[in-house]
């Protein structure tokens, strides 16, 4: 128990918010952006013909997947500074309401929550000071 503690008093808790969505992120964007036919079951029907008119469902399921993996990166890099974590984050909690509202109640909403629940928490996270500092004294 002692070491659980001691662990708990130098890890950063943004950290494990950051890596845990990072790696979702890293996932989902290469899931899509190579397997997008595996993907188009997932965009409402009602928006398929807008989709269509600009672009096929595979190309917006690959820019999909570029997104995230941006998102990705700028969660997983130590080097993206607040910002970049702000920015991500924020992005994360947005899709994921916006997937939540416009498909309604799923067999994989409980991930939808959870995802929106972590990231939300590390945008609160990301604008405080004090304990939310790094080693190296920026905000991540």
């Amino acid at each position: 128990m002692n070491f659980i503690f001691s662990l708990s008093r130098r890890v950063n808790p943004l950290w494990p918010l950051r890596l845990g969505l990072g790696l979702m992120y890293m996932y989902s964007g290469y899931h899509l952006f190579y397997f997008p036919s595996s993907w188009t079951w997932a965009i409402p029907r009602w928006l398929i013909p807008a989709i269509t008119s600009a672009v096929s469902l595979e190309t917006f399921v690959r820019a999909e997947g570029i997104v995230e993996f941006a998102v990705a990166l700028l969660l997983l890099a130590w080097f993206s500074g607040a910002w970049g974590v702000r920015i991500a984050a924020l992005f994360s909690t947005l899709q994921m309401a916006a997937i939540l509202l416009l498909t309604g109640i799923d067999l994989i909403t409980f991930r939808d929550i959870g995802v929106i629940g972590g990231s939300a928490a590390l945008v609160i996270l990301s604008f405080r000071g004090g304990d939310a500092t790094t080693t190296t004294g920026d905000k991540f």
